[in-house]
């Protein structure tokens, strides 16, 4: 009979065992899986966001701003709305960030529900072409500011006369004052100068950057499309190198005289270094702003041997590499 019993509390003892054993096997499933779900939790909340610099949050609760984000394009879902109402409170209005800002999910979000939007904001731009006289004259009036201050501020901080702000749609807040909208387009505008010369010439070298936007603006102003663009930089560089003055009517668009026509009477009276008809080379300074297109044009001309070029009946221009051909293309399109 003993032997009877220890066999059987054996048996018993081997059997919890066994049980226990099953029990731990059970229990670790859960644990696994909450490891896993923490593991790609943490990857979805530092994934990489590249917000637009505007950003609209809609009124209502946070399920109407998470749906605005999905309609604006954003990858979200249920799980943002918890994240969101965890971090703050979500206002309704327009949330700036920088241009081509990069930031994590849980940075975007955290922005989202704690930013005080811009109760209005603005869209202001600068065209290819236009000059900063031009330009701050519009925004003064658009955003109720001081023509004269931003003038003044763009002297301080911009190194170029002219060409400091590039040619694009800028976001800004109608709150900006003379000093920080110039900063900040000034910024925006050094960044990108920065990119392009680096692409090119391996650093930026404000000197040298200068040269490039002034022939930029040349090409700019004289060229009918970005097709003709190269074309017209080899001309101003066969030019040059002839030791021919350039005599180019865009040069003269320059400042207050963005859109003025070209008369003999200001030829004959302009005493600047913008008139090439009076002058050899390139001006001193930029006359307008320069697009990327023009830049890259300034750097790599084409291969011609054209020296003239006139407006044709076509709206663009007719390139000849003398000038009785030049001649013959004036009174072809008179």
């Amino acid at each position: 009979m003993k032997q009877q019993k220890k066999r059987k509390l054996a048996r018993n003892k081997k059997f919890q065992i066994k049980k226990r054993t099953k029990i731990n096997k059970l229990l670790m499933i859960p644990k696994a899986l909450l490891l896993v779900s923490l593991v790609l939790f943490i990857l979805y909340i530092f994934e990489s966001i590249k917000p637009e610099q505007k950003v609209k949050i809609e009124h209502g609760g946070i399920s109407q701003v998470v749906e605005g984000l999905k309609q604006q394009g954003y990858s979200v879902n249920i799980i943002d709305k918890y994240i969101l109402a965890l971090l703050g409170s979500p206002r309704a209005g327009t949330i700036l960030f920088e241009k081509d800002e990069t930031l994590s999910r849980v940075v975007f979000l955290y922005k989202i529900a704690n930013t005080k939007p811009t109760g209005i904001d603005n869209n202001i731009t600068l065209i290819p072409g236009e000059t900063l006289d031009i330009f701050f004259e519009n925004i003064a009036k658009q955003m109720n500011l001081n023509k004269t201050i931003l003038m003044e501020e763009y002297k301080k901080q911009s190194y170029y006369k002219e060409a400091g702000i590039s040619p694009d749609t800028y976001f800004v807040n109608t709150n900006m004052n003379e000093k920080k909208l110039i900063e900040f387009l000034v910024k925006q505008s050094e960044e990108k100068y920065k990119q392009i010369a680096t692409k090119y010439f391996n650093s930026y070298d404000k000197d040298k950057w200068q040269n490039v936007l002034i022939k930029a603006s040349i090409i700019q102003k004289e060229a009918a499309n970005k097709q003709e663009m190269p074309i017209i930089s080899s001309v101003i560089d066969n030019r040059i190198s002839k030791n021919m003055k350039l005599q180019m009517d865009g040069s003269l668009n320059y400042g207050i005289y963005s859109h003025v026509a070209v008369t003999p009477e200001r030829i004959k009276n302009d005493t600047t270094t913008f008139n090439t008809y009076k002058n050899y080379g390139l001006p001193k300074s930029p006359i307008c702003s320069v697009s990327q297109e023009a830049i890259e044009a300034a750097i790599n001309p084409s291969k011609t041997d054209y020296l003239y070029f006139v407006k044709n009946k076509e709206n663009i221009h007719t390139f000849t590499k003398d000038f009785r051909s030049h001649r013959d293309a004036i009174e072809k399109n008179k």
